[in-house]
């Protein structure tokens, strides 16, 4: 699982779904050095709403917390080293699996967690059944990403979370961003273009150093008198927008990545995959296994829970991607832009009014952490109708400009050359 090294955001989504169905486990992350973080400390006046939490954690950290609570439960058996290579099938219904050792494994219930990759759709194909229809959008974005640690053991963050969670931003070209984690542990990820040639140096620790150095907010991230790097620089090509289609045959249900993935660049995939699977386990308390009422169940669900974030990525993606590749003097990926789920003037106008509304700010800041969708939050008429009353201010200077192209490819090669 290459993504497990890299960076990951558990967001107030996420935050509120551990709450509800699993305290334990949120209450065994923070023993483990994770660290609650209350978003309304960035809001501009006073915010009541508890849900705006999210939680400093790394990936490798919450699946080894995960691990132990779910080998904790009395009726659960986990087994690392087997393998399914098939589905066991009953007429039109999947009735187990059958391992790579070729033993068969009933089951009133198949869930497939295997990931981006669906290994269903290709148990099913070998099966000479239909996989389903799959809606997908391309993100068009390579992440270079490294760890590192406070040298001063319980200190504060090396410099200001302007972006909530985070510091750094998405900028006009490439994004740099900097998230904490556990431990006095935090993480630097770097995004460009995944055919952007220019930028392949990054993967080098001192040009991905001189670059953070140029990036706004970054500096004192990774000056080297208050923080140590934890490994490499470590690069990975993000997955395409996908949304899976139903499952044909009754007793097989797909959860999380084999359901739905969303552009990484905005922090949702973790949220939506824990809430995907507790809100699925509902139904299935809810239906018998074996019953047709369960996959339509599991469908509506993917439609309320799943669809709407997909069309908000593409759409997300397909803007982020065009600028970069204006940037870089590229022709457009795509002529046919997908159809915004918020009118994008009505939602810059709400993104700027949430610097002096604090009513505003709290509902761009629960669609930006995923507790309601832009449509939802757009679809109640009072709050495009305080967008607009917002008293219209001039933009403050900002603090720091990020490099241009220009700037930023000659950081590389003089860095490279230099370190080579």
């Amino acid at each position: 699982m290459p993504q497990a090294a890299h960076d990951h955001v558990l967001n107030a989504l996420g935050v509120w779904t551990l709450r509800r169905y699993a305290p334990g486990l949120l209450t065994g992350l923070l023993e483990a050095g994770a660290r609650l973080w209350d978003l309304r400390t960035a809001a501009p006046g006073d915010v009541d709403d508890e849900d705006l939490i999210t939680v400093f954690c790394r990936r490798s950290v919450l699946d080894l917390v995960l691990h132990r609570c779910a080998s904790a439960l009395p009726t659960v058996t986990i087994s690392h080293e087997t393998a399914v290579t098939e589905l066991l099938l009953d007429s039109d219904r999947v009735a187990g699996v059958v391992t790579d050792s070729g033993e068969p494994l009933a089951a009133d219930l198949v869930v497939d967690a295997s990931g981006r990759r669906c290994a269903s759709r290709t148990w099913l194909a070998a099966a000479g059944f239909p996989a389903g229809k799959d809606l997908t959008g391309a993100s068009h974005l390579r992440a270079f990403g490294r760890f590192y640690r406070l040298r001063q053991p319980g200190g504060s963050p090396p410099g200001p979370l302007n972006r909530g969670n985070a510091a750094g931003g998405v900028w006009g070209h490439y994004s740099a961003v900097a998230h904490p984690a556990d431990n006095d542990v935090f993480a630097i990820t770097l995004g460009t273009l995944p055919g952007d040639h220019a930028t392949t140096a990054l993967r080098d620790p001192g040009v991905f150093t001189a670059v953070c150095g140029i990036s706004p907010y970054l500096f004192p991230w990774v000056d080297e008198s208050a923080v140590e790097p934890m490994g490499p620089v470590r690069v990975i090509g993000m997955p395409p927008n996908l949304l899976r289609g139903a499952s044909p045959l009754v007793g097989l249900l797909r959860v999380g990545d084999a359901a739905c993935v969303t552009d990484p660049m905005f922090g949702r995939g973790l949220s939506l995959a824990f809430t995907h699977a507790f809100r699925l386990a509902d139904l299935i308390d809810r239906h018998p296994s074996a019953a047709v009422e369960l996959g339509r169940a599991a469908a509506d669900l993917s439609d309320e829970l799943l669809r709407p974030w997909y069309e908000q990525s593409i759409h997300d993606s397909w803007v982020r991607v065009e600028r970069w590749r204006a940037a870089a003097s590229l022709p457009p990926a795509s002529r046919c832009p997908p159809v915004p789920p918020v009118a994008p003037d009505l939602w810059a106008a709400a993104s700027k009014a949430a610097a002096t509304d604090p009513v505003v700010w709290q509902g761009v800041t629960r669609a930006q952490t995923s507790l309601t969708t832009p449509a939802r939050l757009f679809a109640d008429v009072d709050f495009p109708s305080r967008v607009r009353q917002v008293p219209a201010e001039p933009a403050p200077a900002p603090e720091t400009s990020p490099p241009t192209r220009t700037e930023l490819l000659q950081t590389i090669t003089a860095t490279a050359r230099k370190e080579g």
